[in-house]
């Protein structure tokens, strides 16, 4: 079978994604075109040799409209044959990007770059005014329901409480603080403004001593508008429930944050030819899409395909990096696919990390290749849901060095 290779993945600490973010006084084709250099940095480069790189970014206005990709590829200084595009597959967009600039090394025998960016301090989500956020009608006629009413839905259902929401995130957030601390986030690279000054080294939204007795006071972040929108009524309605319990808050979230990332595949014949040496292999990729309600439970179905095409179990899986998308999903995540805790998220996730989201999926495949290096382990799963039910999922499998 013929694979594509993982050359090296890069990211950039995560700012917060407001005001008051380290990241917010620059623009992220500048936050992308710093990460594209550092990958040719590290990788000494010639970027004439990358056929293509594809960028996922979900809200695609303002600053990061124009094929963002292409404006942050010419900004990197790189060669103009790198052609670039960018996508928007919601919140699975930058895993997406990865698996499409797999395609596009294995079709052409070369290098290509897939990746990521969202800086949601100066682009804030739904900032773009499409339907999925502000379309009534379409919202109506298609049961399209606000991600977080579709989470406390999700717990409902699989009988997740408050509580274990709360200590699921609470877990994330230790994780995430131990591993900075230790620095076993190799994949980082720092941030830099125009004049050289480093604005950030090191993910800025994990929250020290976070607990369940911290998150206890928070309120419920949807239950009133699941009461005032009629949202929960429907919801009742269409799964057999007779109330949704609002487990969801600003705790147990994802963090909104700015970031961008970048992941250099090759072909078998390029690598050799350009002297690389790979980090991992690609062994199987898997779009889904699932119940557009629901909408966020496709890491499940996508891990499901991607396994199978790899011809593995859960069992076979050292490492799983799956977007926090909220607490509830991580639960319904392990409960479904029998995924010990102790193998998920295990320097944490974007509830502590934060969630940039064009961004996240990329950012995953470093973040895994860096702890199955640090353990010597061999194989990881990267999988993330986005809106509207779709989701992507990534087995990788690290290559001895």
């Amino acid at each position: 079978m013929t694979h594509a290779y993982i050359i090296d993945a890069v990211r950039t600490p995560r700012g917060r994604g407001s005001d008051k973010g380290a990241l917010k006084g620059i623009k992220p084709a500048q936050l992308l075109a710093q990460t594209l250099q550092g990958l040719q940095q590290r990788q000494a480069l010639n970027t004439e040799a990358v056929c293509d790189a594809a960028i996922g970014c979900v809200t695609q206005t303002a600053d990061q409209g124009s094929n963002i990709g292409k404006m942050a590829v010419m900004l990197a200084g790189w060669s103009d044959a790198v052609s670039a595009f960018t996508l928007n597959r919601y919140c699975a967009s930058g895993l997406t990007a990865v698996q499409l600039a797999a395609s596009q090394a294995l079709a052409n025998d070369a290098l290509a770059v897939g990746g990521g960016v969202e800086m949601m301090s100066r682009v804030p989500m739904a900032s773009d005014s499409g339907p999925l956020t502000h379309d009534l009608e379409l919202q109506t006629a298609t049961d399209l329901v606000p991600i977080g009413l579709a989470a406390d839905a999700i717990a409902t259902i699989g009988g997740f409480s408050r509580a274990q929401c709360d200590d699921y995130a609470a877990l994330s957030q230790q994780r995430a603080c131990t591993a900075r601390d230790q620095g076993w986030f190799r994949s980082l690279l720092p941030v830099r403004d125009a004049n050289g000054a480093t604005l950030l080294t090191q993910d800025e939204t994990p929250r020290v001593g976070t607990t369940r007795d911290t998150l206890a006071p928070l309120q419920s972040a949807f239950a009133r508008l699941g009461e005032q929108s009629g949202i929960d009524k429907m919801l009742c309605a269409k799964y057999g429930l007779t109330a949704i319990d609002h487990v969801q808050h600003a705790g147990n979230s994802p963090a909104m944050a700015d970031g961008a990332s970048a992941v250099l595949v090759a072909s078998t014949g390029a690598m050799q030819r350009h002297g690389l040496r790979p980090r991992a292999r690609i062994l199987a990729c898997a779009d889904a899409s699932v119940d557009r309600t629901l909408a966020l439970t496709g890491a499940v179905a996508a891990t499901e395909k991607a396994l199978a095409r790899a011809g593995l179990r859960v069992a076979d899986i050292d490492l799983f990096e799956v977007n926090e998308s909220f607490a509830a999903l991580m639960l319904h995540y392990m409960h479904h696919l029998q995924v010990p805790q102790g193998k998920l998220n295990v320097n944490g996730g974007a509830i502590a990390l934060g969630h940039a989201m064009g961004s996240t999926g990329s950012a995953l495949i470093g973040t895994a290749l860096d702890e199955l290096e640090r353990r010597g382990a061999r194989r990881g799963v990267v999988a993330i849901c986005g809106a509207a039910g779709v989701a992507v999922a990534m087995v990788i499998e690290r290559c001895e060095t």
